[in-house]
């Protein structure tokens, strides 16, 4: 009986450290900290290529190289699809487009004074 009553206790104590506190009355609502992912180092240059790898032939354009935070990030790929009139998305901090759609990319991207490169063939 004894095991069981430290076994419980335990389990009492492991779920109150994964909750966290979100009220207190010396300060009011607790506010959780958001932290800031680290931004991928890159050297400047954005580079486009079409890739149909892993896709059963389908081309898509991905964008990599744009070093800017993630809502600005999110911001540039919906607009890039917009102009593209196609769907994409975002993964691992590269822009993935439906479809070969590089040189309408590049332009939008030079338009907004980024360094434009045509990678891979």
């Amino acid at each position: 009986m004894l095991s069981i009553t430290r076994s419980t206790s335990n389990m009492v104590q492991k779920k109150m450290g994964e909750n966290r506190l979100v009220y207190t009355t010396q300060s009011g609502r607790i506010q959780n900290k958001e932290q800031l992912k680290p931004s991928i180092k890159t050297d400047g240059i954005v580079r486009i290529r079409r890739e149909t790898k892993g896709r059963k032939g389908k081309g898509m354009t991905t964008v990599t190289g744009v070093d800017l935070p993630e809502k600005a990030l999110k911001d540039l790929c919906s607009q890039l699809k917009k102009m593209c009139g196609t769907g994409g998305a975002i993964k691992n901090g590269v822009i993935e487009i439906q479809g070969d759609n590089r040189d309408k990319i590049k332009a939008t991207l030079e338009q907004l004074g980024h360094n434009v490169k045509l990678a891979g063939g």
